[in-house]
């Protein structure tokens, strides 16, 4: 009987690494998309200071402006939402790996990131612009008279508006990078990236609610969001070797 009890206590490392080992894919592929969410935002950051700029107002000119730039335009906005994706399975990766220190602060951190990210692709703009300008830029092209082009025009410049409005889906991602970092501070990845996390999803938040006034301040936050997904990356990837794990 004690023999027994012996063998499965004996086992039950063995198990549990076992168990653990099954969730190294995800971590590589977190730290995978952690490093092609920062490629995506760089790259977008040499079109941007690059190219010329999109009008900051008028229906009618964004859309010509789209029209003359299409090809630059959808490129653009492809990098600014394309990261979502990547991000999404980032925290994934993240929730699942601080489980161990608390189920459910894991379980509320991991869904409120991973959602936050997903709904951005069901958000209209990108906070660049918006992909719906190249459809509307297609039918005002394709109108003939004034009147026909005034609903195209029209729907530009809701999307204009939309981009300068502090949406909840911002405030709800840098909330999400937030509460990860501030689990992330019981040790399993280090105290560095931890903080670097929690001042980021801290400032986030107030760069979010203060985006339409802030103006190239609001970069700021994105070069220690850059700076903590590269960190993040590292992390994950050694965690999947078992550097971290314990």
């Amino acid at each position: 009987m004690v023999q027994h009890t012996g063998e499965i206590v004996a086992g039950a490392p063995v198990r549990a690494e076992r168990a653990a080992d099954t969730w190294v894919p995800l971590y590589r592929a977190g730290a995978l998309c952690a490093g092609l969410a920062v490629v995506c935002y760089a790259v977008a950051l040499v079109i941007v200071a690059t190219t010329t700029a999109p009008p900051t107002s008028g229906g009618a000119s964004v859309l010509a402006f789209v029209d003359a730039h299409r090809t630059e335009y959808i490129v653009r906005q492809l990098l600014w939402l394309v990261p979502s994706l990547f991000l999404m399975v980032v925290f994934l990766a993240l929730a699942v790996a601080l489980r161990v220190e608390s189920r459910s602060f894991a379980a509320i951190a991991g869904l409120v990131a991973v959602t936050s990210w997903a709904v951005s692709f069901a958000w209209p703009t990108t906070g660049d612009g918006s992909l719906a300008m190249v459809v509307l830029s297609d039918k005002l092209a394709d109108a003939s008279t004034a009147v026909e082009r005034a609903p195209f025009v029209a729907g530009a410049e809701v999307l204009i508006a939309l981009n300068d409005v502090p949406a909840v889906i911002g405030v709800l991602q840098t909330l999400g990078i937030l509460l990860i970092s501030l689990l992330m501070l019981r040790g399993t990845f280090g105290p560095g990236v931890a903080w670097l996390g929690a001042v980021t999803g801290a400032l986030g938040i107030v760069a979010e609610v203060l985006r339409p006034v802030l103006g190239w301040a609001y970069a700021f936050y994105g070069l220690l969001l850059f700076a903590w997904l590269v960190w993040v990356a590292i992390a994950l990837w050694r965690h999947a070797s078992g550097d971290t794990l314990g």
